[in-house]
């Protein structure tokens, strides 16, 4: 393995892990305040043990994610040195920013864990929303930055030199709404489906059925309602991507030539000796209408790029394919929940539902790191697109290898770690109450 793959190996893992602990840090706080809510309006102790159960959760993934976050600060700085040190004054906003709101979402967190009982309920309450909103705000800066690689704006590049920079059209780039909608979205889906999936399990096990079931409809609402509005805010991403990076939409469904009434590829094998995708379901026009409105609009192709410049097709396409696919399942098992509040109210109580939700507990994280592939295996070979490619940007220092197998050693330690924790606090709640008397006031 070479210094420039271990590299970006590494940041691929890292990310990969945190960008996990992130989304459940960011929403997790959300159901905590929800449930809470439910306690101060209705007294009933199964919503205030939901709501301690929960804030221990949101406690651990907000350690967890801190440490990781910390370590991708230092890797950007140690493997791409070169992107950093032109970059960093352009989009070092978003950053400065999203440390701000981590200092408040660490004082509002605190607050929260040791108030209660010491504050005033509604203020108590209060500080755990300034930790969702807070934590979803971090996530949307540093989403921001990410934007940025993607659709660079806010200086002029002039022989070489970065100058005029503005650091708040930086900011806000063009590619910023789209992706910061797309990703707090999927954020909400990923968590939801998974801390509904957890409880569902509970309750087919039989244990704590009160408690597990108030959880499981906090949770599940969450993630179905994120999972209908997902392919609205991917129609708006996509249709964003057609415009600033044809050449990521045309790796995305394995687009060869340019034509007009292009047609949307599902599944298939994409052959790049051959340039065309075997065993594919083609439905015509339908990727025109989507990236230009227009049945007939034209759809540039793969040949319509330089060869060097194009991103790699097999893993954009495959990533592509994953996320989509998965999330129109979890808008299926979406709708028959919606469908079972709505009218048919004896499925709420069936073994299959709650087996379906128990199924798709990894299915919105798998979908979740099938996005941020796409999103950043599609933009190579550019760090920062048009301007910086990825290899110009890596530290040319030996021993780079080494360092990938010891954070990768990390990483997994950490996950490890965090899921054995998870599960001790999933228990102890077992252990402690009961479905009949689910509050005494004792430390989840």
């Amino acid at each position: 393995m070479d210094d420039f793959l271990a590299a970006r190996l590494q940041m691929a893992f890292s990310l990969g892990f945190h960008i996990v602990f992130a989304c459940i840090g960011m929403v997790m706080p959300f159901f905590m305040t929800v449930a809470h809510f439910y306690w101060l309006k209705t007294k009933k102790a199964v919503y205030k043990d939901v709501t301690k159960a929960w804030s221990k959760g949101v406690a651990i993934f907000f350690a967890t994610g801190a440490v990781s976050g910390t370590v991708l600060s230092f890797e950007l700085g140690l493997l791409w040195p070169k992107f950093m040190e032109h970059a960093g004054p352009i989009f070092g906003m978003p950053f400065s920013l999203e440390g701000t709101a981590f200092f408040i979402e660490a004082i509002a967190l605190g607050f929260y864990l040791y108030g209660w009982n010491k504050l005033n309920p509604w203020f108590h309450w209060a500080t755990g929303v300034v930790v969702g909103l807070s934590g979803l705000a971090s996530g949307i800066l540093v989403v921001a930055a990410n934007a940025w690689m993607n659709s660079p704006t806010g200086f002029d590049y002039i022989n070489g030199q970065y100058l005029n920079i503005d650091p708040i059209k930086a900011m806000f780039n063009d590619a910023w709404f789209s992706q910061a909608l797309h990703m707090s979205v999927a954020a909400f889906v990923s968590t939801g489906f998974a801390v509904a999936g957890v409880h569902a399990l509970m309750i087919l096990k039989g244990k704590n059925i009160g408690f597990h079931s108030k959880a499981f409809k906090i949770a599940a609402i969450f993630g179905t309602v994120a999972a209908c509005l997902q392919p609205i805010s991917g129609d708006i991403s996509a249709k964003d991507v057609a415009v600033r990076q044809p050449e990521k939409l045309a790796a995305m469904e394995a687009h060869f030539h340019t034509e007009r009434n292009a047609p949307l590829i599902i599944g298939g094998i994409p052959d790049t000796l051959n340039k065309k995708v075997d065993y594919a379901i083609k439905i015509p026009g339908l990727l025109s209408l989507m990236a230009t409105g227009d049945f007939n609009g034209e759809v540039k192709g793969l040949e319509s790029f330089p060869k060097d410049e194009q991103p790699p097709v097999a893993v954009t396409h495959y990533a592509f394919q994953i996320m989509v696919g998965l999330g129109m399942l979890m808008v299926l098992i979406a709708v028959l929940y919606f469908i079972a509040l709505w009218k048919k109210r004896k499925w709420l109580d069936s073994r299959w539902l709650l087996k379906l939700f128990v199924f798709a507990t990894p299915l919105g994280f798998i979908a979740l790191e099938a996005g941020w592939t796409v999103t950043e295996v599609g933009r190579q070979p550019w760090i920062i697109r048009g301007i910086m490619k990825t290899a110009d940007a890596v530290t040319p220092m030996p021993g780079i290898v080494y360092s990938f197998y010891m954070f990768t050693a990390v990483y997994i330690s950490l996950s490890i770690i965090v899921s054995l924790l998870l599960y001790r606090q999933i228990t102890m709640v077992g252990n402690l109450y009961d479905s009949e008397n689910l509050s005494k006031d004792k430390p989840l």
